[in-house]
């Protein structure tokens, strides 16, 4: 039995069920629970949901991005990842350098009109082309800010040095697997003012047990419908990979949320998910002949046997 699958519809009953109705930064509604946590045993498979289709390329350059430590969506662009383009286009739009229509409230807007949403992605388009081509608007408006792969690779301490807490958590498990400090942090009080989007998944934790390698992060905030199911795929993919290099195999991935919402706009969507029959999960295969995490490319993780039903359409809360 799928209980990947399971473990998370579970949730998604749950919360229609008992969360309550809450206002949010974005204007569109949610409805929300305060706590809760998931368990996914990765030895049964990779934990990516089939209840829907979910795009696993994505996952994996948006993971690639972090781990390079790099901040600036003309990577994502490059391989066609487009989840973080509205964070970087708002940027764009609130500067005094945009001399174009109205975008204000463009997320909620785009939704409501066809007509602004026709202007909408007309602005947006030139934005991403902007950002592949032109080197200076890149620079200034292609970097998101100090967001996860800064954090990651290179936190910034109150000494003036910076710390790769990737690679400190690579040799940590290598030198003494049972530390207790195997944690990355990205989220930084004095850097919440540089980051268009402060880290939502914001803390996560390695620990070793009999040669199997478990990891828990932690969410501030979480988007069940569109960004969940992203989550728990890109975190169980980063424990596969840390496993890889240090010899291990793969044990549990568990999932600690604290407001945990679903928005109001993907209700109808969530009930779609809801009728479904989970499938069997897909696995992994990781190219053997890279010796280092840093070293993959999109084309090194192959995923198998994925057969999911289809994709469920929803918009973004920006």
């Amino acid at each position: 039995m799928n209980q990947a699958d399971q473990t998370y519809l579970d949730l998604c009953r749950y919360i229609l069920e008992n969360g309550t109705k809450k206002e949010d930064r974005t204007g569109t509604g949610t409805i929300s629970i305060f706590g809760h946590q998931m368990r996914f045993n990765l030895q049964e498979g990779f934990p990516l949901l089939t209840t829907k289709r979910v795009p696993f390329k994505l996952i994996v350059s948006e993971l690639l991005w972090f781990l390079k430590g790099d901040t600036n969506l003309r990577y994502l662009l490059q391989n066609n990842n487009h989840i973080w383009d509205e964070w970087g286009f708002q940027k764009w739009i609130e500067s005094d350098d945009y001399k174009g229509p109205d975008m204000t409230n463009f997320g909620l807007r785009s939704q409501q009109d066809e007509e602004f949403n026709t202007v909408y992605q007309a602005q947006l388009k030139l934005y991403q082309e902007k950002v592949l081509e032109d080197d200076e608007f890149t620079k200034k408006y292609g970097d998101l800010g100090n967001v996860y792969g800064k954090q990651w690779r290179s936190w910034e301490g109150a000494n003036g040095k910076t710390y790769d807490q990737i690679l400190y958590i690579i040799k940590e498990i290598k030198r003494n697997p049972d530390s207790r400090r195997l944690l990355c942090n990205a989220w930084s009080a004095s850097e919440l003012e540089n980051q268009q989007l402060p880290p939502c998944h914001y803390a996560f934790q390695f620990y070793v047990n009999e040669g199997k390698l478990s990891c828990m992060f932690n969410m501030r905030s979480n988007d069940v419908f569109l960004g969940l199911p992203f989550n728990i795929a890109s975190y169980a993919l980063l424990t596969h990979l840390i496993a890889y290099e240090c010899n291990l195999e793969v044990g549990e991935l568990i999932y600690t949320g604290a407001d945990v919402h679903i928005y109001s706009n993907h209700i109808d969507q969530i009930k779609i998910q809801l009728e479904r029959e989970p499938r069997e999960l897909p696995n992994i295969k990781l190219n053997a002949n890279r010796t280092s995490i840093f070293d993959f490319g999109i084309e090194d993780i192959e995923l198998i046997g994925y057969h999911p039903h289809g994709a469920i359409k929803a918009p973004v809360a920006v």
